[in-house]
């Protein structure tokens, strides 16, 4: 497929398709990237990230279009390739038929969850990397990011896969949940370290609302029941089936991993959205989650076009922290940041645990510059700030251990970042202590990486 690239933007095109979010149409091979600094040599794997990037060149909102994967390897201070692929899913196969009637069987209500964009995120477990949406199952990619097919635990996982499962650092179990818009509406999943999946749990929700992240302690999983509902009317009539509702319940269940829906115990909060957590520790009795909250989203449209209501500063995720009181059944909450910000992460290493860092991407929905912000959550979550070039705007950092790291911002961030002056893009590698400091290098890359989703650090076993 050929097709002319634009930024430009138009009154006859979304904002989801304009700009750098527009969809790159070739898949590409390229070796030997030019390198600006210098690649730390105990980079040694590769970057993928994930977006939706329809194959067409049209969607109808931003979270639907076809998976595309963009990686980059490194290697002895070297950038080895860059490669972009599509995830090869029934819906990329099948670009003119409705994903709706392919994936469900309107006599029985069944519904075949190898229908699929892969199109959210990457994340590698027990020898796998899975390409993730939220719809569907995982679809399982080679270290060339060239596509294996769908994958369903041997048959055990019968429900959509959220594209947020969490793998525990101390156990090596990757915990999970699939949501769905008939009942169950929420399913929890635990796989062992060798990838089994080993318990499946219903859990009682107030109705069919979006789930598309959850968080983990080191003895609890956490979920989030918010109010943005299903509508089958919008599902009909092709757009974004959710909606904010005012009559749903916004609350948060805390329950032990090894447990069951009769164990999960409910906290009533404000209302509000979570997309993304940052994580979750046990401290005593109590388990705290922090993450980007919104005070609500779609309620008047779901196109999330800038200055929409949907978008703007007033109503954009910031940097949010509960505190659960398991003893007393109450809850508080306190917000950490003022400042938009979202895609937030800390090292794989303290997923569960209780970290000092985090790392988020700054959100600047009226324009200004790009940022990358630094979170030090023992210390009032006093934040330190890495600013890029004017047009320069980042995605989300994915943190890297340095070798023989001593202590827990001793490694490397890294992410994609599009040079809007040039209309190009390359890979930051940031010192993760000192992050306001320059660039430790930059990977330019042979093509635009269209603005995604969320990527991740596939280190090269010993």
């Amino acid at each position: 497929m050929t097709a002319i690239e634009t930024n430009e933007t138009t009154s006859a095109t979304p904002w989801h398709l304009s700009g750098n979010q527009a969809p790159v149409f070739d898949e590409l091979t390229v070796t030997d990237l030019e390198v600006v600094g210098a690649i730390p040599t105990d980079l040694a794997g590769r970057y993928f990230r994930n977006g939706a990037n329809p194959q067409t060149g049209s969607s109808v909102h931003w979270f639907v279009g076809d998976g595309m994967v963009h990686g980059v390897e490194l290697a002895d201070g070297r950038a080895n390739w860059y490669r972009n692929r599509y995830v090869r899913t029934p819906v990329y196969a099948n670009p003119d038929r409705d994903r709706m009637e392919m994936a469900m069987d309107p006599e029985t209500m069944a519904v075949d969850y190898r229908v699929s964009t892969g199109n959210t995120s990457v994340v590698g477990h027990a020898g796998k990397i899975f390409a993730l949406e939220e719809g569907g199952f995982p679809y399982q990619l080679s270290p060339e990011i060239d596509t294996l097919g769908p994958w369903d635990f041997d048959g055990k996982l019968t429900t959509a896969m959220t594209a947020h499962p969490k793998v525990c650092p101390v156990t090596g179990e990757l915990l999970m949940f699939g949501y769905g818009f008939l009942p169950p509406y929420l399913t929890y999943h635990r796989v062992d370290a060798s990838g089994r999946l080993v318990q499946s749990e219903e859990i009682s929700v107030t109705g069919p609302t979006m789930i598309h992240d959850f968080a983990i302690s080191r003895n609890h999983a956490i979920f989030m029941d918010l109010p943005a509902v299903f509508d089958m009317e919008l599902a009909m009539s092709g757009g974004m089936p959710i909606h904010w509702s005012d009559d749903y319940p916004a609350r948060f269940g805390i329950m032990p991993r090894t447990g069951s829906d009769a164990d999960v115990t409910w906290f009533d909060v404000e209302p509000c959205y979570v997309f993304h957590t940052l994580n979750a520790y046990d401290r005593d009795d109590t388990v705290v989650v922090e993450g980007c909250r919104m005070p609500e989203i779609w309620r008047e449209s779901s196109a999330m076009e800038p200055g929409d209501g949907a978008a703007d500063d007033s109503m954009s995720p910031a940097l949010h922290r509960w505190t659960f009181d398991l003893a007393s059944g109450t809850v508080s909450e306190e917000r950490l940041d003022d400042q938009p910000s979202e895609f937030p992460r800390v090292p794989d290493s303290l997923v569960g645990l209780d970290g000092r860092y985090g790392y988020t991407m700054a959100l600047a929905f009226g324009g200004g510059d790009g940022e990358i912000l630094k979170y030090d959550l023992a210390n009032g979550a006093s934040k330190t700030v890495h600013r890029f070039p004017e047009g320069h705007i980042p995605g989300e950092p994915s943190f890297v251990p340095a070798e023989g790291a001593t202590s827990e911002d001793d490694g490397w961030l890294l992410t994609f970042v599009y040079d809007g002056p040039a209309d190009s893009s390359y890979l930051v590698v940031l010192d993760a202590s000192d992050v306001a400091a320059d660039p430790v290098a930059e990977i330019k890359l042979p093509r635009r990486v269209p603005t995604g989703f969320h990527g991740a650090w596939f280190a090269d076993q010993p």
